[in-house]
């Protein structure tokens, strides 16, 4: 399998694009694997985990969006769809089966490509304040990103020193718009991006797939997921800025066995804001969808 462990619960496994790290809690409990948005990583998931790892194995791999710690092969294709799969490979080769997959933010909108593909190693899916239909790029964020792929490696490292500066962090074009109190974690995701030159290539190669052909197979993702025939939770917050509640409403009523958790006193990011309240309602999703 050629996976290595680093520290406890840290791991890394070599994928067709290269070499992915991920956190694994380990346990005999029903498996989450969970999965974050563009310029972030598997620390998103750290406070859900620490609690539902109690009665859950969780597995939060740190995908190729731009904080990941190793460079990707030149070769490898960075596409949010091609992310996808290498989502289904890393479930492939880590041979888990009837997983709950949680995405929040940009990992929502690889949940759907997945389920759209009917992938069958998922048992269970949990949308959570994602993009969905036609918002891609996402907000003043995600738009602003986009344009900065645009940018050689070289200038898009130059703006992003921008991102030292808390009160640059905390604009709405930034982080300000994703998450009330999840500024420490922010300030971490940068770090990679800033300190390591085959990050930015890997960033900038990523953003310029954030177009109108990425927004059309979200669109078209959407279209198929009345064929989801799985357990399914839409959770989102209230309050988001960035990702419209409607568009959470409009999910859960298209899956056919689809429900709907709306949360309060928080953005984007719940898994920062709302971390107990979000295993709470995962955990309570997983039991009772669990086969007797």
């Amino acid at each position: 399998m050629n996976t290595t462990a680093r520290t406890a619960g840290a791991y890394e496994i070599e994928l067709s694009a290269g070499t992915i790290a991920y956190e694994d809690t380990g346990g005999d409990g029903p498996v989450l694997v969970l999965l974050h948005g563009l310029m972030m990583d598997a620390s998103l998931w750290a406070g859900p985990s620490a609690d539902l790892s109690a009665d859950h194995r969780c597995i939060a791999p740190t995908l190729p969006l731009g904080a990941h710690r190793h460079p990707m092969r030149a070769d490898a294709e960075l596409s949010l769809p091609g992310v996808a799969r290498l989502v289904a490979e890393f479930l492939q080769r880590l041979d888990l089966r009837e997983v709950t997959l949680v995405g929040n933010d940009t990992g929502g909108m690889l949940v759907q490509f997945l389920m759209a593909d009917g992938e069958e190693r998922v048992g269970r899916a949990v949308l959570v304040s994602c993009d969905a239909f036609d918002n891609f790029p996402p907000g003043l964020t995600g738009r602003t990103l986009a344009l900065t792929g645009r940018l050689s490696p070289r200038l898009f490292g130059l703006f992003m020193q921008q991102m030292r500066v808390r009160s640059v962090r905390r604009l709405p074009i930034a982080f300000g718009w994703l998450t009330k109190r999840g500024d420490a974690a922010t300030a971490r995701w940068m770090r990679p991006v800033l300190r390591q030159p085959g990050i930015r290539r890997d960033a900038v190669r990523l953003l310029r797939t954030a177009n109108r052909a990425t927004r059309r197979l979200l669109e078209t993702a959407a279209e198929r997921l009345p064929r989801f025939d799985r357990p399914a939770l839409v959770i989102w917050a209230r309050e988001d800025r960035v990702m419209p509640p409607e568009h959470g409403r409009r999910l859960a009523a298209l899956l056919p066995q689809g429900r709907l958790v709306e949360v309060d006193d928080g953005y984007t990011l719940l898994p920062l804001d709302r971390p107990a309240e979000l295993a709470r309602i995962i955990r309570e999703f997983v039991r009772a969808t669990e086969v007797p």
